[in-house]
This record gives structure tokens, sequence and C-alpha cells, in this order.
């Protein structure tokens, strides 16, 4: 069912709900809005129109004190989702989480975010995992080649299984700072397809586009892109539809079926969007 409380006036439809992170606290610090800016906007963005598109602050390890002093200052109505990501080691997990869960009313800890060695395996995971609650969902990025590598990409591929198979939530970066941030089309597909196959929900980084856009992968044409593979369908075509409307009346023509297994595999959409793309949905018909 659609997002439907008193601080979400417009419920959003169930393809969307809680769907999009707000990760400004990863970006570079020059330049970059303050903690104090990303909070009062997040929080005004959650209690407002399309609040029930918008799924967790995504906040650095290294972040979270100053994070912590702006939401005591700023006294939300409802504690705030919150993904940790690990900058500092995974050592500094345990004091984290402690601090979260020590301010349930300002935080609640949905996820763990932890980059991975290239050869990850089932003892680096255990380790992640004994740092991890089990109402704790850990995300773990396999490290994807740069270059065109197959020995790489097979690797990397192997290491996404491994990171489904153990239990954690893989993570796909799909843009950044570099150029080599943003993979091929079909680096996109063979991760999908791990995702499909193993059936475990994963994450998304970096997206910047709401439809695929010079080489920029989108958000619908993600979700597109997973109900095609769940379908045994062309997932090609669907990452690289660069037609906006083509994409939004396929996005909308999706069956109740349909959006239930591509949300079953597409947990969340980290975005560089300033903050929330609900303009270019309402744009394409799939927001009111």
């Amino acid at each position: 069912m659609p997002s439907v409380d008193p601080a979400d006036p417009l419920p959003v439809p169930p393809l969307f709900d809680r769907l999009v992170d707000d990760t400004s606290l990863l970006a570079p610090r020059e330049g970059a809005p303050g903690v104090d800016a990303v909070v009062t906007r997040y929080l005004a963005t959650r209690d407002g129109r399309h609040g029930g598109l918008l799924g967790q602050l995504v906040c650095p390890v290294s972040r979270l004190p100053v994070l912590v002093k702006e939401l005591a200052r700023s006294s939300p109505v409802r504690p705030v989702d919150v993904s940790l990501v690990v900058d500092t080691g995974l050592g500094a997990v345990p004091k984290a989480l402690s601090t979260v869960f020590s301010r349930a009313s300002l935080l609640t800890p949905r996820t763990v975010e932890t980059a991975a060695p290239p050869d990850v395996d089932a003892m680096w995971l255990d380790r992640v995992s004994e740092f991890v609650p089990e109402d704790v969902v850990a995300v773990v990025e396999p490290r994807r080649p740069h270059t065109e590598d197959t020995g790489g990409t097979t690797a990397w591929l192997e290491a996404v299984r491994r990171v489904a198979e153990h239990g954690c939530a893989p993570k796909l970066r799909c843009g950044g700072p570099r150029a080599s941030d943003v993979p091929d089309s079909v680096h996109v597909e063979e991760f999908v397809q791990v995702a499909v196959e193993t059936g475990r929900p994963f994450t998304v980084l970096g997206l910047r586009e709401v439809v695929y856009t010079q080489g920029r992968h989108g958000i619908l044409n993600l979700l597109l892109a997973v109900a095609r593979a769940l379908a045994g369908e062309d997932v090609r075509e669907a990452l690289e539809n660069s037609d906006g409307p083509s994409v939004a009346a396929a996005v909308a023509g999706l069956s109740e079926r349909a959006v239930k297994g591509v949300r079953g595999l597409v947990s969340r959409c980290g975005v560089d969007l300033d903050p929330l793309p609900t303009a270019q949905l309402s744009k394409l018909g799939l927001l009111a």
C-alpha cells in the first residue's frame, strides 16, 4: 500500500514508496550544503506534499555527531530513518550504532553500508554481520572494475552473488565524482540479472537522472529494467531508452504484481538530485 499518514497528505504510488534516499551528506564537503541545511531540507521534504517518496537520510559515520546535534536542535516530529555509511572502518560501527540507539527520539537505524574488498569472502561478510544487528540491514558494495577487464568483471559479479547469498544487500554504484563511477549498461544489466537470480534486495547509489540521459542511468530505467529481467524480457533496451514519455508509459503500465516484484528487489535509490525528483516525475504523469 502507498504511504499514508498525517505527514504525507499525498500518497505516492507503491512503486515509488520511500524509494529515494537523500545522499547529500556523502558529497565532498567543499561547496556542499552544511549538515544544518541538509537536515532542514530533509525534514521539510519528508513532511511535505510528496514526503512518501523520501526514504532514508544517508550519513557517513564520521559526520554522525554533527547530524545528531542538528537533529536535536531541529526537534523532528518523528525519528529520521538513517543509513550509516562506514567511512572510518568497521570498528567504528558499534559506537555509531550505540549513538543512534541512544537517540531513539531523533534517529532510527535502518541500514549500515560499507565497501567490500574485491576478494570479499564469507569470513569478511561474517565480520560485517557481527557488527550489524538483526533488525538493521547490512549493505555491501563490492568494488566494480573501472576498466574493460573481463576477469575483473567476472570477479565483481561473483562477489555480488556472494554478498547476496550471505544475506546482505548488494549495492550498485551508478554515479559519482569520476566518469568511471558510471557503469556501462552491460554491467548494470549483469548486476540486475544476479539480483533476480538470488532474489536478494539491492540498493543503488549515484543516480542523477530520472530517465537515461547521455550515458547517465535513470531511476525509471532501472525500475523498468528489473521488471523486464523478472519477466525474461529485454533489459538493455529498458536501461538505454532515453524517451521520457515512453519510459514513463512503460513504468505506469506495470501490473500490481510486477510492481511488488520490482520493489522486492530495488529497496532504495540514493540520488544526487536536489533533493527529490518530484517535478520530473509529475511532468511525466507519475506523481499527482
